[in-house]
């Protein structure tokens, strides 16, 4: 089975956020799509396979951490398109590319200069108090705490400027207590002229990823969170601690568009 590391949200090699990816004719059991993903090691790896033509989607697309199987993962499906239009099997009639999800039809356009856009719903976001002892795992108290809903299952969490959004060093075996997925540390940029609108950060200790590099998901929240402060439907987020990555953002109501590049880093073959 043919097996390639995609970086996304990204046009640099080694940079944006990697994605393991595979196009099968058809899932294998569970069990295996997971031991796969543990070994791949990345944040996320994109398993997909073709779906019989005429039906609402395409592709059948899964996604799995090293631990779990996720309900949506923005870099990985833009890694997915990566590889399919790379391999030149573009959607029917030359629209977007279809793929049916946990997270329901998901669709991807490739663009003319190479990068793709995503079409992914709009996280509700729903303010809350802070929880006790947060502050102190996340070191830094915020602003605002915002839970953004089933799918994504994060929290949001509005921090006073950049910087503080930068040096963040949370105790991570605190910050699993306090979500189901993840913590999205965000704060509007401090020099809209660098190229971004605001930035984040992104913590998963309870699925098996300590800090992932650029998260698409977590931007169907931070897309509608700073589009409302900053009172612009089109933004850029620049996402990422050790490795860095641009997500271009478009508020659509209840959907959120998501547009970057990718880049194929490495193209093998799984031997087992």
């Amino acid at each position: 089975m043919r097996l390639r590391i995609i970086d996304a949200f990204t046009d640099r090699p080694f940079s944006g956020n990697p994605a393991g990816v595979m196009l099968l004719d058809a899932f294998p059991d569970d069990d295996r799509l997971q031991r796969i993903a543990a070994e791949v090691n990345l944040s996320e790896t994109a398993f997909a396979h073709p779906l019989e033509p005429g039906g609402e989607a395409d592709w059948a697309l899964r996604w799995f951490t090293p631990l779990r199987e996720v309900d949506l993962c923005g870099h990985a499906t833009l890694a997915t398109a990566h590889a399919l239009t790379s391999d030149g099997r573009v959607a029917p009639g030359g629209g977007p590319l279809r793929f049916a999800t946990r997270g329901g039809v998901l669709t991807a356009a490739p663009n003319a200069d190479g990068g793709h856009t995503l079409d992914f719903p709009t996280a509700p976001l729903t303010e809350e108090p802070l929880p006790e002892g947060l502050a102190e795992a996340l070191g830094a108290v915020p602003l605002s705490v915002h839970d953004t809903g089933p799918h994504c299952g994060d929290l949001l969490l509005e921090l006073p400027d950049e910087k503080t959004v930068r040096e963040l060093e949370p105790d991570l075996r605190a910050l699993v207590r306090h979500s189901r997925r993840g913590i999205i540390a965000t704060a509007r940029a401090d020099d809209p002229a660098a190229g971004y609108d605001f930035v984040s950060r992104g913590f998963f200790p309870q699925v098996g990823i300590d800090e992932d590099p650029v998260t698409g998901s977590a931007h169907t929240a931070l897309a509608p969170f700073w589009s409302a402060r900053l009172g612009r439907d089109r933004l850029t987020g620049f996402q990422g601690g050790a490795r860095t990555g641009l997500v271009r953002t478009e508020l659509r109501g209840d959907r959120t568009l998501l547009t970057g590049d990718a880049v194929t880093v490495l193209d093998g073959e799984l031997l087992v």
